[in-house]
């Protein structure tokens, strides 16, 4: 069980950059599109065209990023929308089963579902060609418009990552049915880890 959790803090730490590399573009978005708005308004005003669509596709594909590369930080920090009505109220080991359950059943084979279908997609947008031979990138239609291969990679990449934390947050849950605090090391008072081991 150790070397699993050393496998878990790993992909823990990973996610972590992820989260950090979403905020980051969080940052970078509001700054282009500041800079959108800006020098349209502008450009009206002094009767040049200083926008680009360069720019506007720029802030399209930092935005799909931001959520890609902060599902596996969200689904680390347990910030996902929970209906909370029953879940609220129960016990930290029926959480942790329930958490358990639905992570095993649903995330893990929503990913690999995820990964599947868009490998495809994917490989035609870099170019890939019904005989298998390699052609030109898919791009997009708009004037100045950007490739559209890069972008569409990276909803596998945001699927491997939120693969990664599925599995890190399944063997934690393990541990944490198990008794292992290292897991939770917030869980301290007595009461808590008696509650667990029931």
């Amino acid at each position: 069980m150790r070397a699993l959790l050393r496998l878990a803090h790993f992909i823990d730490a990973i996610s972590e950059k992820a989260g950090d590399v979403s905020t980051i573009t969080v940052l970078v978005v509001v700054v282009i599109g500041f800079y959108n708005v800006f020098v349209r308004y502008l450009g009206r005003f002094i009767g040049i065209q200083l926008s680009s669509n360069v720019f506007i596709e720029i802030q399209w594909y930092l935005y799909s990023l931001i959520f890609l590369s902060g599902f596996a930080y969200i689904l680390k920090h347990g910030d996902n929308v929970r209906v909370d009505l029953f879940y609220a109220r129960w016990s930290r080991r029926t959480k942790a089963w329930i958490d358990l359950l639905g992570t095993a059943l649903f995330v893990i084979p929503f990913c690999l579902v995820g990964i599947t279908v868009a490998i495809k997609p994917v490989l035609v947008s870099w170019g890939q060609q019904p005989d298998g031979s390699w052609g030109l990138w898919e791009m997009s239609p708009d004037p100045s418009g950007l490739p559209r291969a890069p972008i569409k990679t990276m909803i596998i990449v945001g699927f491997v990552l939120l693969l990664l934390q599925a599995i890190s947050q399944t063997i934690k849950y393990i541990a944490l049915l198990r008794g292992n605090m290292e897991v939770l090391p917030e869980l301290t008072e007595d009461s808590d880890i008696h509650e667990l081991l029931d």
